[in-house]
């Protein structure tokens, strides 16, 4: 037996079972305890998926192309983070990694590694820590601010040198909003009682 406590009217009421996309109400007050999200697993599943194989791509392919005097270089995530190690800002360059490669990658492969087998019938061995960890990496994913920080650079360096998006930076530029999506459709509470632990 589960108990809801209302924000509203701090009463405390037995869970009811709540289909997916309908809603429970306080039985006191009338207030909305919680809502169920319609197949959260399967459509964050699918947007999970979607997200790797754009991730994969935006590590995989040149990010922007500078084109000064006939000579043109290529960047990539990956050479980012090697040109601020080389020139000496190494905590900058580690931070660069885990924010923008390290957390962002574990947190996708970590929820696929959880919502691919609930979506097929059953937890997977370990769930319930990847679950944790998802959770503790989630603050550290900061690809939207990396990506400010580019356009930024793009805008400050347009006059003295032509700048060619690549393919990676409209990979990323999509990878964003889906994972904006895929945090606003999973019901974590759902989820964890899938893999039988309480939120």
């Amino acid at each position: 037996m589960r108990w809801v406590g209302c924000q509203v009217c701090d009463g405390v009421v037995e869970e009811p079972e709540v289909p997916d996309g309908g809603s429970a109400v306080c039985g006191r007050c009338g207030a909305l305890l919680f809502r169920r999200r319609r197949r959260t697993v399967e459509i964050t599943f699918a947007l999970m998926v979607a997200a790797a194989i754009l991730f994969a791509v935006a590590n995989a392919y040149p990010f922007l192309a500078f084109e000064m005097q006939g000579q043109v270089t290529h960047t990539t995530l990956g050479s980012g983070v090697q040109a601020l190690w080389e020139q000496g800002s190494r905590a900058v360059a580690g931070l660069v990694l885990f924010t923008t490669i390290l957390s962002p990658a574990s947190e996708i492969l970590l929820l696929l590694y959880v919502l691919a087998p609930l979506h097929f019938g059953a937890p997977a061995p370990g769930a319930v820590v990847a679950m944790r960890w998802v959770s503790r990496l989630k603050p550290w994913s900061m690809m939207e601010v990396f990506l400010i920080g580019i356009l930024v650079a793009v805008v400050k360096l347009a006059d003295m040198a032509e700048i060619v998006p690549g393919v990676a930076l409209w990979a990323f530029a999509v990878l964003i909003p889906i994972l904006a999506g895929a945090a606003a459709f999973l019901d974590t509470e759902l989820v964890w009682r899938r893999l039988g632990e309480p939120a």
